[in-house]
């Protein structure tokens, strides 16, 4: 049997048309957290919506948040300028942290719709994950995941919808969904 290492930060995505693609990316970041890990957690895609796991997050040592001026949900057919400036300064600020030796592991929470969007390129992406320093895992979420993207990631996960309450006509639930 090969003997085991110690694994170097890796790359993995959440991705899929089924729900629970952030909250995999939370399940990571708490788990980090425990361990004493640092984290940076970037929300592109989100709006100016009340999430509630913005507000638990923003209370917990060890962890920060990049959440950047999407006053309203983004239009992918018709994108404004302003909404490409504000995930371009999201994407920064994720490369910054994740460049600075502050932070063990970093989130680009919905940064696949970003890019499928246009709102960041596919490229911009791939050369994120190409100059992540060894020691830092990255996770990428969203549908829409490129081919570049997957190719370069460790680990794939693709949520896939089976049923969903919503198309029974069931709103999303405060708590739960949101």
């Amino acid at each position: 049997m090969e003997e085991l290492r110690d694994a170097p930060g890796q790359v993995i995505v959440f991705t899929g048309n089924g729900k629970g693609k952030t909250s995999a990316a939370l399940g990571v970041a708490i788990r980090a957290l425990g361990h004493g890990l640092r984290v940076y957690f970037t929300f592109f895609m989100k709006g100016d919506f009340p999430y509630g796991e913005q507000q638990s997050l923003a209370h917990l040592s060890n962890m920060s948040l990049g959440r950047f001026g999407f006053v309203e949900f983004c239009d992918p057919n018709n994108v404004k300028p302003e909404e490409k400036e504000e995930a371009q300064r999201a994407l920064q600020a994720a490369q910054q942290a994740m460049h600075s030796s502050s932070y063990d592991v970093v989130v680009l929470d919905e940064v696949n719709v970003a890019a499928s969007w246009g709102l960041v390129t596919v490229n911009q992406v791939v050369e994120t994950i190409r100059s992540k320093p060894e020691a830092v895992d990255l996770i990428l979420t969203g549908r829409y995941a490129d081919e570049k993207v997957l190719a370069l990631a460790d680990t794939v996960t693709e949520m896939v919808e089976v049923k969903h309450p919503l198309r029974s006509g069931v709103l999303s639930k405060k708590g739960i969904d949101y």
